[in-house]
């Protein structure tokens, strides 16, 4: 008879758990162990937080304005980071991750414009040369970061390691972003709660989901309140300030690297990715600025 093991972790900052029905707990706890230690290798290999890994290595080289040839792994981020890039008219940016030097939401003060201002023509996908496995940085002082697709593709490895050891009954929670490796044994769903943006001790809503995986994208993990206006991390590589207009988004898709991605442009967007979203046909929630919700197929949490 199949039980439900749950195994907790912490990986990227977040807190993290791996669930998974088995026989046998060794046989869950096996599952879990490979796929922890698959969030741990990208990890160490994508941190911005590490000095040894790749992500290291091309940042020294853009550091210099130089080139480097990457792995395969690599390279296939690279090209969804450009494919982001051109479908979001250049507000997926990997290279914005320089705009932290000056964006400290621990100490409740703006940047001066004019220092936010020096670091943009250091930021821009398009300034970069892509020739596939050759980077190729013409500006020196540029940098890239996958902070905006490393934990989703963590997820979604994860999930695959799971499935190749034979779990078909699951899934991988990575701070709330979700890859489902299948329904529970009777066939029916994970039921989902989306964090509540203004109180994220609870939920806002739920989804039901037995396949695909579920991101979400906010104003709620990092920023600080001036004069009453909210300054969240998410910021605008076109501007270098806070996006503004919404307060959370979460989105289905089959595989968790995207719904984040698109999460993530949906909230760049501001009140226009609303609209966007609606357009591409996924389930999707989003909260506006004011508390108001709209979504399609998720149900909101009753108060």
């Amino acid at each position: 008879m199949l039980q439900l093991f749950s195994f907790p972790f912490s990986a990227m900052a977040s807190a993290c758990s791996i669930h998974l029905y088995a026989e046998v707990k060794a046989e869950a706890e096996a599952a879990a162990e490979a796929a922890m230690n698959e969030v741990i290798r990208i990890e160490n290999r994508y941190s911005r937080y590490r000095s040894d890994g790749i992500l290291a290595d091309i940042n020294g080289v853009a550091k210099r304005a130089g080139s480097i040839t990457v792995d395969d792994e690599t390279a296939k981020l690279i090209d969804y980071a450009f494919a982001c890039y051109q479908r979001s008219d250049g507000l997926f940016d990997v290279t914005s991750g320089i705009l932290r030097r000056v964006w400290d939401f621990k100490s409740d003060k703006l940047p001066d414009r004019k220092v936010v201002q020096e670091l943009l023509p250091l930021i821009g996908l398009s300034k970069i040369s892509w020739a596939r496995p050759h980077l190729t940085f013409p500006i020196a002082g540029m940098e890239f970061d996958f902070g905006g697709i490393g934990k989703e593709y963590a997820a979604d490895q994860a999930a695959a390691v799971c499935i190749a050891l034979g779990a078909r009954h699951g899934l991988v929670d990575l701070g709330g972003d979700v890859a489902v490796i299948g329904p529970h044994p009777n066939f029916a769903p994970w039921n989902i709660g989306i964090r509540h943006p203004r109180d994220t001790k609870s939920t806002i809503g739920s989804l039901l989901l037995d396949h695909g995986a579920l991101a979400s994208s906010g104003d709620y993990e990092r920023y600080m309140m001036i004069d009453g206006q909210r300054y969240c991390h998410i910021l605008n590589p076109i501007t270098g300030w806070p996006c503004r207009g919404l307060a959370a988004v979460s989105v289905v898709a089959d595989r968790c690297l995207v719904a984040g991605s698109i999460a993530t442009i949906a909230m760049l967007k501001g009140r226009s990715g609303v609209k966007w979203l609606a357009g591409l046909g996924l389930r999707h929630f989003v909260v506006d600025e004011g508390g108001a919700g709209d979504g399609d197929t998720i149900i909101p949490t009753s108060n």
